[in-house]
């Protein structure tokens, strides 16, 4: 399917919904080398991917942005994250820029468990950083680990929602999983995390920890898709579960690294038979309460 047969089924799907447009809180914007070799590691099939993942939206940042825009997406991230040392604080300046140039951007900004940390997360958050990204799979890191104690801290007092890639999907790390976030939130029940993809695979003990602690919530990135479906499917037992907890789910895409048109993701939540109310709580309503936009 071409972008404008994907934008014209996004925009019947707002326009059904009567969405005044779309909040996406799980995109990718980030430098264009950077990019670059992301890109490079899916067509790689690397070893955290496993599998073929075609790009569908390899353009650049201008077609990028002159896409979502076309889809009725309102506000979107760029999510960025270090894989090492000493890279946070440069992604942060990047992100601060685009940002100001890209103002239906939320400010996004992200942290590595290193000398110095809390300093840059804090001159983030003076900055106007209004959400992080932490990648725990790709980071390798310890959600856990005391250098980042402050850090946590830091971001519940201020309310700053953390997008965190924490489930074991697509491959596992040695700090992904239920039970690292579950000590970390037992210290800091307060912090507004955000579970990326639902915590695929994991899904049923990442929606506890949402009915646990009433400032979890989840983003739908790639969950309930047919790519995600065929390896690693969302139980039936749960659905329950995610009408239970609608108002804390929030749409994300991974736009634009996905192997599918971005109306895919929308069909996906649609076809899970939980209603138009839900259906416009997640693509908007939730985030925009969060974010107030």
């Amino acid at each position: 399917m071409d972008s404008d047969n994907s934008r014209d089924e996004v925009v019947r799907f707002r326009e059904r919904l009567g969405l005044p447009g779309i909040i996406d809180v799980h995109t990718h914007f980030m430098p264009e080398r950077v990019l670059r070799k992301v890109w490079a590691y899916f067509d790689s099939a690397g070893p955290l991917i496993g599998r073929e993942w075609p790009i569908t939206y390899r353009r650049d940042e201008e077609g990028r942005l002159a896409l979502l825009r076309s889809f009725g997406v309102r506000r979107f991230t760029s999510m960025v994250y270090p894989h090492k040392p000493k890279m946070a604080a440069w992604l942060n300046g990047w992100a601060a820029d685009f940002a100001a140039r890209v103002p239906d951007c939320l400010h996004t900004a992200t942290f590595f468990p290193e000398k110095g940390v809390e300093r840059y997360v804090q001159e983030a958050v003076e900055a106007g950083a209004r959400v992080f990204k932490s990648h725990l799979q790709v980071g390798a890191y310890d959600a856990n680990d005391p250098l980042l104690d402050p850090v946590w801290g830091l971001l519940a007092e201020a309310g700053i929602p953390v997008v965190t890639h924490c489930g074991s999907g697509p491959a596992a790390g040695k700090y992904t999983g239920p039970a690292p976030v579950g000590r970390l939130l037992s210290r800091h029940p307060r912090l507004r995390l955000v579970v990326a993809h639902m915590g695929m695979p994991e899904y049923a003990d990442f929606l506890a920890l949402a009915a646990a602690y009433p400032q979890v919530r989840l983003d739908t990135t790639m969950a309930f898709t047919d790519f995600s479906e065929e390896f690693t499917p969302f139980p039936a037992a749960e659905r329950g579960r995610l009408a239970d907890l609608g108002d804390r789910i929030l749409l994300g895409t991974d736009f634009p690294n996905i192997p599918y048109p971005y109306a895919h993701q929308l069909h996906a939540l649609e076809r899970l038979g939980l209603g138009d109310d839900w259906l416009r709580a997640v693509c908007h309503d939730n985030a925009g309460e969060l974010f107030g936009v």
